[in-house]
């Protein structure tokens, strides 16, 4: 049996501002548990909520940035559910009158360019972190967290593959960061997302149950977490068990790899909303907005066709380099300091990625300077290095941030671009190798390969590859 697998995502972004949604709380993560809290965001008797005007603006901005309409009449409204790290028992939130709806983003798939549609994006409080405690029958709470401005962004059943999901959620990422409303740290827990996902016969129009997974907060696991269970639901409907998938929520376990559930999935009318009576309605005006337009940065798109045009790239490459903001304006402060644009491209997308995986650093933590990596890249295209030497001080520079110049210095690695002594260690080489002269000579060209490599080998790497392979061909040729 055939089966089209429809997704959709909810994705929670915590708003870059300094302070809470409806106080003067700090949002800076990293402080100790419960410091940045306050009578209001905890919810006690007799506080009133203010709204904070910049996350009015960065909501706005958002919903710019992502194509939608921007709602200029919106209110709060009361969401009621009880959890531990909700104190108040209820979530300030928008129901029927959200912020900005309608939006889309476009992402590109296997089969081009496909448009992921919005439904709606609002604004809400976050709530309180649990810590569960290993060995112990009891968890801790830490409210810091609680009153943290939200946005949450639901997207229309419009992926058909978790790959899609991971594509839509990795752009709507970029836009974020790019647009500076969020800094979309997912290892910190200010970008996360929840998956809704089913599965139905190909061709069949009515969509079947579908199951929530609940906070997901990166991509890999994103991807694993609808893998499986897009195996689970497709093996409980090849075995005639359709009836036993649910609409709940379940929670994504990555150490045994599988989805687990948590709890019956509520409906809207389960959380009893009604109009949040301590805040008046929120008017949009239309001078808000053209600031908004007006001041919006250049957003990946604008990125991704300024890039090809002017730095010469492949869109693939581009694609890479704009992925991440940190990584992108890296990129073009390198351009910014006279590097050539194809030789920073390739070291960022070769050497610089491989190390930044290896050792799990993120993009806006790069441990080499800009102006240091294009010093080195210099130091390359002027012959002054070879790649091989490169390769390796760009390795140091990145353990220990030193100049590529000392590391240079400090183990003699200066290439040999003296025409006169890669000529008398050329002549050594030929008089040594002469099945290799014989095999040249007789049309094997490739033999030449070997030659060079003898020449690097006792020049000890420093010495102008391109430079013994023209003085070897000339050697060769007078023989």
């Amino acid at each position: 049996m055939s089966y089209e697998t429809i997704i959709g995502l909810e994705i929670h972004s915590e708003l870059n501002t300094n302070t809470k949604i409806f106080c003067n709380c700090s949002t800076k993560f990293g402080a100790k548990p419960n410091e940045n809290t306050c009578p209001i965001c905890m919810g006690l008797p007799g506080t009133l909520p203010v709204l904070n005007e910049e996350v009015v603006k960065k909501a706005v901005k958002a919903g710019t940035a992502l194509n939608c309409k921007i709602n200029k009449l919106n209110k709060m409204d009361r969401k009621n559910y009880f959890y531990p790290d909700l104190p108040k028992a209820y979530q300030i939130s928008q129901y029927d009158l959200p912020i900005c709806g309608e939006g889309f983003v476009d992402i590109e798939t296997e089969n081009g360019t496909k448009r992921v549609r919005l439904n709606r994006i609002h604004i809400e409080e976050d709530a309180g972190k649990l810590v569960h405690m290993e060995y112990e029958p009891y968890s801790l709470i830490d409210y810091n967290r609680v009153g943290v401005p939200l946005i949450e962004i639901v997207t229309e059943p419009d992926m058909r593959s978790p790959q899609e999901a991971v594509t839509f959620l990795r752009n709507l990422k970029a836009v974020l960061e790019y647009a500076g409303i969020s800094d979309c740290r997912m290892e910190q827990g200010s970008l996360r997302c929840d998956a809704n996902i089913s599965l139905r016969k190909v061709g069949q129009e009515t969509y079947n149950t579908r199951v929530e997974i609940k906070n997901i907060n990166s991509f890999r696991e994103l991807q694993k977490a609808l893998e499986k269970e897009e195996k689970r639901q497709k093996e409980l409907y090849d075995y005639g068990e359709g009836d036993k998938i649910v609409q709940e929520t379940r929670r994504w376990d990555a150490g045994k790899g599988r989805t687990i559930t948590m709890r019956g999935k509520e409906e809207a009318h389960d959380y009893r909303y009604f109009p949040e009576p301590d805040i008046i309605p929120i008017i949009v005006k239309d001078e808000t907005i053209d600031a908004v337009k007006r001041e919006m940065p250049e957003l990946p798109v604008q990125r991704k066709e300024r890039f090809i045009k002017e730095y010469g790239l492949t869109e693939k490459e581009v694609n890479i380099l704009i992925s991440d903001k940190h990584f992108a304006e890296y990129y073009e402060g390198l351009v910014v300091l006279g590097a050539d644009t194809k030789s920073a491209a390739n070291w960022m997308l070769s050497d610089m990625l491989r190390l930044l995986k290896e050792k799990e650093i993120e993009y806006d933590a790069i441990p080499v300077k800009k102006e240091d990596m294009t010093v080195l890249l210099s130091m390359v295209a002027d012959k002054k290095l070879s790649v091989t030497s490169a390769k390796g001080v760009f390795e140091q520079m990145f353990e220990t941030g030193e100049h590529p110049e000392k590391i240079v210095k400090d183990k003699g690695l200066v290439q040999i671009s003296d025409a006169g002594a890669i000529e008398q260690i050329a002549v050594e080489i030929l008089n040594a190798n002469p099945k290799s002269v014989a095999d040249y000579k007789g049309g094997k060209e490739q033999a030449i390969g070997y030659l060079v490599g003898q020449v690097m080998k006792q020049s000890k790497g420093k010495a102008n590859p391109q430079m013994a392979r023209d003085i070897l061909q000339k050697k060769l040729s007078e023989m």
